[in-house]
């Protein structure tokens, strides 16, 4: 069985960070680790509390994982500081791990800034570098463009812009970059700059009528990271992906009073 680890954030409520991780790639028949970067107090209606790991801590956490059972692909999500981020980025790169897909969870649903600006800085210096594909949404990607974005073709602008700030920061690599557009410029649709080959692609979402997407981006990049676990080519893993994610949206699950969880298991109530 192909594996995959998710490096990132808990959150208790289950429906974003380790858990909708663990669930996607558990879904998409991977099997799926996790090294914790920060327990949180969160539910649907917000986050009330975040407790870091030490690096010390979050090292021997991705020791135990590597040497073990080397993952097929890793999922990076939430990290806010620095000293983790480096951690991260020189394991990494110690156990030349591959399959590689960075999101970055920078911006909280209401506009709020989840990472300090030096974390930012460690992040596309020395994390990003080694990444397969990175996702940041529409604030996210504007954060690391510098650029106001505002329709798709600037989406695309972003995109390219990104994956050329990243690979002159010692990538050996030209880093692939999705922009998720959600709601906030194209409905669902995504843009990807394909670092391989210099194209540009555009993925058509579909819009569904459902308020409850709470954990949509971990959720979109823990099925990507499984796909490439599985060896599928970037261009199909993205689509692959944002079906499972975009069924899973569709089913309609509501539990909790704010914006509720995606149902991850879906399929095993109903066929896709």
């Amino acid at each position: 069985m192909k594996t995959a680890l998710t490096i990132a954030g808990s959150d208790c409520s289950g429906g974003a960070g380790i858990q909708a991780d663990i669930k996607t790639m558990t879904m998409n028949g991977i099997y799926a680790m996790s090294c914790i970067t920060a327990l949180t107090a969160q539910n649907t209606t917000g986050v009330t509390g975040i407790m870091e790991v030490s690096p010390e801590f979050l090292k021997q956490q991705i020791d135990a994982v590597f040497t073990d059972i080397f993952p097929d692909a890793v999922k990076i999500g939430m990290v806010s500081s620095p000293e983790l981020i480096e951690v991260i980025a020189e394991r990494l790169r110690f156990y030349q791990a591959r399959n590689i897909v960075v999101d970055p969870v920078m911006v909280a649903t209401s506009g709020a800034k989840l990472i300090a600006d030096e974390a930012i800085e460690v992040l596309i210096e020395k994390l990003m570098p080694l990444a397969t594909l990175v996702t940041p949404n529409i604030p996210e990607a504007e954060i690391l463009s510098g650029m106001k974005i505002t329709s798709e073709e600037e989406m695309e602008k972003a995109a390219k812009a990104i994956s050329e700030r990243i690979s002159g920061n010692g990538s050996e690599k030209r880093v692939s970059v999705l922009v998720k557009g959600g709601h906030s410029i194209c409905d669902a649709n995504d843009v990807l700059y394909d670092g391989a080959d210099g194209s540009i692609t555009c993925y058509k979402g579909e819009k569904i009528d459902n308020p409850n997407t709470h954990g949509t981006g971990c959720t979109l990049s823990s099925a990507i990271a499984s796909m490439l676990a599985i060896d599928v080519p970037l261009f199909d893993a993205v689509y692959e992906a944002k079906t499972y994610l975009t069924d899973a949206i569709r089913a309609g699950l509501d539990l909790g009073k704010g914006s509720g969880p995606l149902m991850h298991n879906y399929a095993l109530y109903e066929k896709p």
